[in-house]
């Protein structure tokens, strides 16, 4: 009998055969699951173990390197839709061989937690270093091994799912842990790992919450999303919803009896798109972001039983991402008076008609260039003099600067990698990423 190895060849070769274009084309979300696969009956000693190719020998002070952080980080397969806890277990017990106490909150059904840490002493003006501990799915996506055990590709990339995005920057700090303990810092560090960022940011605002409660204000948050270590002082708000359309249904050879749910819902999609166009015409745009203006999209819609039937229903799921200048409500008012005149005039053939809108998450607010000045002065003193920008995706950053925190996005790796299959990170950018660690240990035994 083949072994799985046989297998294991023989797969990738046909992979790469129908990429040339030497074979028929494969399903990629079917075949890259069996290649998963085989990669998973590999042992631990059997896969390719990642090299360590960055100056952080194992010592007394750092017994684990980043890398070998990011190996365990990447193990725990962390998808939004799955639990963290055992992922929260171990980042615990680390902080607690080291002497370091850290809190959890929990999300309502107790499956995923927060995790707030506190290194140093408990006073006002910390550091605080946040992080998602969640990932996006790998389903359907063609990985070249296995998306949950880190490969080296020896290319200078470390492949799995979540290098970049963003447990990178999570293991370079978790790597440092054990030298800031030995460190007699003046200002604590804070480490704040939240679950349910690439579903809405929905941990981190009861963490966020019982850190300003429980403990001594911090002066600065740094939000570790991926942006190759240079800071971003600018994120878009962003808000999911979801619009129902309800219609009449009758023969589609009587359209004068029915109402279409689908033809109104077309209407106010076109409406949707069309408010960007408004936008740029008045001028509401900002040239620090790569898409200048507040952008709505539509990205879902479902509706209609059969061809001949005029469609009783018509869903559609829409995100409104806004600049720090705009105002959700402003934009959802401007689509919510259209839907009003639509709704109005199909209530003529049948009172019974309507539209709704329902938000699926709360806002995630956006991040604004201001009030982030002694953040910018960290990262200038830690990093260098670094061009600064803005970016269209939402993080965490906004709901800290809601409470009034000096707060800027700085992490490592490229934006460009996340979510992609084999997603990878540089290690020069975990190399980068670490230097910052130990830099700002040291600033903090200098800050009094």
């Amino acid at each position: 009998m083949p072994c799985w190895r046989h297998h294991l060849a023989l797969a990738q070769f046909l992979l790469a055969a129908s990429n040339n274009g030497d074979y028929p084309r494969l399903n990629f979300p079917r075949f890259s699951r069996v290649i998963t696969l085989l990669y998973r009956h590999q042992s631990p000693r059997q896969r390719p173990a990642p090299r360590d190719s960055l100056p952080l020998t194992s010592s007394k002070e750092n017994p684990m390197t980043a890398v070998e952080m990011l190996e365990r980080l990447v193990g725990f397969a962390t998808v939004s839709r799955d639990s963290n806890l055992e992922l929260i277990d171990f980042i615990e017990q680390w902080l607690k061989r080291h002497g370091v106490e850290s809190w959890r909150t929990a999300n309502d059904d107790g499956r995923k937690a927060n995790l707030l840490a506190r290194i140093g002493p408990a006073v006002e003006g910390g550091v605080v270093l946040s992080g998602h501990t969640d990932v996006v799915p790998v389903d359907g996506q063609p990985w070249s091994s296995d998306p949950f055990a880190l490969t080296d590709g020896g290319d200078g990339h470390l492949y799995g799912r979540g290098t970049c995005d963003m447990k990178g920057f999570i293991a370079c700090a978790l790597a440092e842990v054990p030298r800031w303990v030995m460190l007699e810092l003046n200002k604590p560090i804070y480490l704040a790992l939240s679950y349910d960022e690439e579903v809405g940011c929905l941990g981190a605002p009861r963490m966020i919450e019982h850190l300003m409660r429980d403990h001594p204000r911090p002066a600065t948050v740094i939000v570790g999303e991926p942006t190759l270590m240079q800071p971003v002082v600018a994120q878009k708000g962003s808000t999911n919803l979801r619009t129902t359309v309800t219609g009449l249904e009758a023969h589609s050879s009587q359209v004068n009896q029915g109402v279409s749910a689908i033809h109104v819902a077309a209407r106010l999609v076109t409406r949707i798109e069309d408010i960007m166009a408004e936008l740029r015409t008045e001028g509401r745009v900002d040239d620090a972001f790569n898409v200048a203006h507040s952008s709505l999209h539509v990205g879902k819609i479902q509706g209609g039983t059969a061809i001949n039937i005029m469609a009783r229903e018509c869903q559609f799921d829409w995100e409104i991402r806004h600049l720090p200048s705009d105002h959700f409500d402003d934009l959802l008012a401007r689509v919510s008076n259209y839907a009003a005149t639509l709704e109005a005039d199909m209530q003529t053939r049948s009172p019974n008609c309507q539209i709704h809108t329902e938000r699926l998450v709360d806002t995630v607010p956006a991040l604004a260039n201001r009030d982030n000045t002694q953040a910018l002065a960290l990262c200038t003193e830690l990093l260098g003099d670094q061009p600064t920008s803005a970016v269209a995706y939402a993080t965490e950053a906004g709901q800290f600067q809601r409470q009034g925190l000096a707060t800027v996005i700085c992490g490592p790796g490229s934006i460009a990698q996340a979510h992609q299959p084999n997603e990878y990170i540089e290690q020069t950018q975990l190399l980068a990423a670490s230097d910052f660690m130990r830099k700002l240990g040291s600033r903090l035994v200098m800050d009094n």
